[in-house]
């Protein structure tokens, strides 16, 4: 068993506090611009401005996620407190919402910052790094005692000091090890099943796999709103289904129609 009581302020510079969600956002950030400007010259999409891209695609990520936890996660509470919407720092971001963000901000972009891309070429340049800024993120929510799993008694229960003194499933560390295990499963099919020809398969394989292990884990996590404890799944559970559903529906165009590239040439890079 395991108590954990960590500050989820990481230091402070003088008067200004620097919290691990912060750095692992931080983080994530600057891993998807070097991560996507990679991909998207390994394929000669040269003339693309990667950096407006990643800030429209950061910013698509914030609004949408806590738009989608305010709607479907407590929606009593935001109606009655229309202001705390806009109280991000507060906490409350739904990953789901966050998904549908960034694809709506790449769709917007595209056109202004690098036209003739198709937006499921961008989509699958951006998998690595979302899978990626996904683990960092529930780390960040492990280093927040936040987003708790159910109590157990397995010897690998953690006590969030914080909160309780109930040991619980690391529903955190449980969501990160799947999405770093995501990531390895899309760099294997891009090297092995020459997934960067088949366009829209990243983009596929990584919904069907992350919102499908979101749906598994869910079964360890507590309630996350108050109007699902009776239900058949969570609400985090059924807001995942359409994403599997997506991901298997672009996995079967690809193979189904696989040199949807828009003609240009194809090298993945070392």
């Amino acid at each position: 068993m395991i108590h954990w009581d960590i500050d989820p302020v990481a230091f402070a510079l003088g008067p200004v506090q620097i919290h691990w969600y912060g750095i692992c956002w931080a983080v994530a950030f600057l891993g998807a611009e070097f991560s996507v400007r990679r991909r998207l010259a390994s394929q000669s999409w040269k003339d693309v401005d990667v950096s407006s891209l990643v800030i429209v695609a950061l910013l698509g990520t914030i609004v949408g996620a806590r738009l989608a936890h305010c709607v479907f996660y407590d929606p009593s509470f935001y109606l009655q407190h229309p202001l705390k919407v806009f109280e991000v720092w507060e906490g409350g971001m739904a990953s789901h919402g966050g998904a549908v963000g960034l694809i709506a901000a790449l769709a917007w972009a595209l056109p202004r910052h690098a036209a003739g891309l198709p937006l499921l070429s961008l989509l699958d340049a951006t998998t690595f790094s979302a899978a990626f800024g996904g683990a960092l993120i529930r780390f960040a929510n492990f280093m927040n005692s936040e987003i708790l799993g159910n109590p157990t008694s397995g010897s690998w229960g953690v006590v969030f000091e914080r909160v309780d003194a109930i040991p619980r499933h690391p529903v955190q560390l449980y969501e990160m090890a799947a999405y770093l295990l995501v990531l390895v499963l899309l760099r294997i099919a891009a090297r092995r099943h020459a997934a960067l020809e088949r366009q829209g398969l990243l983009t596929g394989l990584f919904l069907m796999l992350v919102f499908g292990a979101r749906a598994v884990i869910e079964h360890w996590k507590t309630p996350q709103a108050s109007y699902e404890a009776a239900d058949f799944l969570s609400v985090g559970q059924w807001l995942s289904v359409p994403f599997v559903l997506l991901g298997i529906a672009l996995v079967i165009r690809a193979y189904r129609n696989p040199r949807a590239r828009a003609g240009r040439p194809v090298a993945l890079a070392p």
